[in-house]
């Protein structure tokens, strides 16, 4: 009986550490969604609203943390169930890293107030920013469902996201190239798109630890990537 009442309780404790990392994964999702909505509607008041609820995702973070570790000692978890523990901890951390995109994310938004930035432009950073709060979205239900096939599907959409990156920033240098009146807030921009993209990167990291926690492993293939051109120089003949 008493074995049964420990693994009970086990249970329990795994069960809310799952919990915690979701509502972790809803406020970073929230988060993203908010600081984009304020960047189109040129809120300050969201944006600032952004910068504040950041301290919301943190404590969530030291949770797991607490949580992990508490694990760890007392329970001595192997094979699944530490797999679980293990990549727990990594998952908090790149949720924690994407609210604080998205919080940077904000702060330039409230600097862009004070000017006029491409309207293309920022369109789009909206456009790259609903490809990644869609695939964050997707990921959290993969990870909640336990669903390896929807978390691959996810992986496979970084590549697109790296593409539409790529293309706002060659987009933005041309900008600047072509009227130094926009370097200021196509500089800012340059910075809001790299923070999403890289809000993106962590998505995909949580897609290959969703594979691990079930399978023990990530994906077998190497990470598709969009971006590689970006860096490409003239080959010499």
């Amino acid at each position: 009986m008493a074995g049964e009442h420990t693994l009970k309780r086990f249970d329990e404790e795994l069960e809310r550490l799952s919990a915690t990392i979701s509502e972790m994964g809803g406020l970073a999702e929230s988060q993203l969604a908010q600081c984009l909505a304020a960047l189109h509607e040129r809120d300050t008041t969201a944006a600032e609203k952004v910068i504040v609820a950041d301290s919301r995702v943190d404590a969530l973070d030291e949770a797991v943390q607490e949580q992990t570790v508490k694990l760890l000692a007392l329970r001595q978890p192997m094979a699944v169930d530490l797999r679980v523990i293990l990549s727990s901890i990594k998952i908090a951390a790149a949720l924690e890293r994407i609210a604080d995109y998205a919080k940077n994310t904000a702060k330039r938004t409230i600097v862009l107030t004070q000017g006029t930035p491409p309207t293309a432009a920022v369109a789009g950073i909206e456009r790259l920013g609903r490809l990644v709060r869609t695939a964050l979205k997707d990921v959290l239900d993969a990870f909640a469902q336990g669903d390896v096939a929807k978390a691959h599907a996810v992986w496979e959409r970084d590549e697109e996201i790296d593409q539409v990156y790529t293309g706002l920033f060659r987009e933005l240098l041309t900008y600047m190239m072509e009227d130094p009146r926009t370097i200021t807030a196509c500089t800012h921009l340059l910075f809001m798109a790299k923070n999403i993209e890289r809000a993106g990167d962590h998505v995909t990291n949580i897609a290959e630890l969703v594979s691990f926690r079930s399978t023990g492993h990530g994906f077998e293939e190497a990470r598709p990537k969009g971006s590689a051109a970006m860096y490409a120089t003239a080959s010499t003949p």
